[in-house]
């Protein structure tokens, strides 16, 4: 098998999110509701099926600037919230919904899911697990390697930014972001394999097909993997995020590292590229933590704030967000380290009102603004706990 890798002069874009489709009661959608409404958008292009009936995954087109994608996204999303309307169903995003129980849902029609659950079985029957996606260009398979194996120390920026699965099946996990830690009970979802090159990518693929363990690359659920046919590296590692801003914010983030990495590694310069170890663990600390989190910062064991280290990375990418112009979008970053995730919000609300539904009404809320709600006038009560809910006798 010869995978070519399709690459891009540019450092162009593309976002899929995946959405859910909620009732008038806060709770997912357990018919047809996807096929339906995806019936109703069939001349419009930009949206498709994903494993279960209460989601549609919203696709932009190919772009050259984050300013593209705002438009692109904003644009698909208000047509898409109108004719959710329609059938009585409102549109949130995040990483898990507060209350709805995955064994409730409806597998969507088309066959490859059918085959995932059939081969994964109960690892795949309870994915009610909603994210963000970026593709961002490179021009060949060396470069997107390189720059992938480097952007693995940085998933737990990306995690803690986007955390927004606090709650599962009506409990509070004590952790930011327990989509994470559910998606990598697939057998080919989670941390990336580093790889010395593209060739052994290739083998890598290669020895995958020919056991029958995938059937194409498409079924590699990596945090982050090379995509051949884009052309591109896409970032996987995202909770479902809930207002245009944050979003945008994270896909400038997402581009200026991208083209950051690679433009040091077309230069021969070192970039950095923690130990897997080292990976694994900081992204732990950033599921349980959120930006509260302390990371590894070197493998003598040294920490440092994961704020203070999205900060700093932050302030490292200006002058790229400069030449590509998404300086203000990247500035987003600071805006979501000052106030806090969604799930710093979704337990604000909780805890204000002891009612999950009205935790999904706030997503609501924020994704038709586009924006996150403001700080509460009352005491900051959200960021993370310390326990979650507590079982019988504990």
């Amino acid at each position: 098998m010869d995978l070519v890798f399709k690459g891009s002069n540019q450092p162009t874009l593309g976002t899929e999110i995946e959405v859910e489709l909620v009732d008038d009661q806060g709770a997912l959608a357990t018919d047809a509701a996807a096929t339906k409404i995806l019936a109703d958008l069939e001349d419009f292009e930009g949206y498709k099926h994903e494993l279960l009936e209460c989601t549609i995954e919203v696709i932009t087109d190919v772009c050259p600037t984050v300013g593209h994608v705002r438009r692109d996204l904003r644009g698909k999303l208000d047509r898409l919230i109108e004719t959710a309307d329609r059938y009585g169903y409102r549109i949130i995003c995040s990483g898990t919904h507060p209350f709805s129980a995955w064994s409730d849902q409806t597998v969507s029609p088309d066959p490859r899911y059918h085959r995932l659950i059939e081969d994964c079985q109960w690892t795949a029957r309870r994915l009610l697990i909603f994210g963000v996606h970026t593709h961002v260009g490179l021009g060949s398979g060396e470069e997107a390697i390189a720059v992938g194996n480097s952007i693995s120390t940085y998933i737990p920026h990306f995690l803690a930014l986007s955390s927004s699965s606090p709650f599962w099946n009506g409990r509070d996990t004590g952790l930011a972001s327990v989509r994470s830690k559910v998606f990598e009970s697939l057998p080919t979802a989670g941390l990336p394999y580093p790889m010395e090159n593209w060739g052994q990518f290739q083998r890598f693929m290669r020895t995958l097909i020919g056991a029958g363990t995938i059937r194409t690359i498409r079924e590699v659920w990596w945090d982050v993997r090379p995509h051949p046919e884009f052309g591109t590296l896409e970032l996987r590692i995202c909770d479902g995020i809930p207002t245009m801003d944050e979003t945008c914010a994270t896909v400038a983030l997402s581009q200026c590292l991208v083209v950051y990495l690679a433009e040091r590694y077309n230069r021969g310069l070192e970039i950095p590229q923690h130990k897997q170890w080292t990976i694994r663990e900081n992204k732990w600390r950033a599921a349980r933590w959120g930006l509260d989190a302390e990371i590894i910062r070197n493998e003598e064991g040294s920490l440092v704030s994961l704020r203070r280290s999205i900060a700093d990375l932050v302030r490292m990418l200006e002058p790229v967000a400069e030449r590509l112009g998404c300086e203000e979008d990247l500035q987003g970053i600071n805006k979501i380290l000052a106030r806090g995730t969604s799930a710093t919000r979704q337990r604000e609300v909780f805890w204000k009102t002891h009612d999950l539904s009205q935790v999904v009404d706030a997503m609501a809320e924020e994704m038709s603004s586009g924006a996150p709600v403001p700080l509460p006038d009352s005491d900051f009560v959200g960021g993370t706990v310390v326990h979650g809910n507590p079982l019988h006798g504990e």
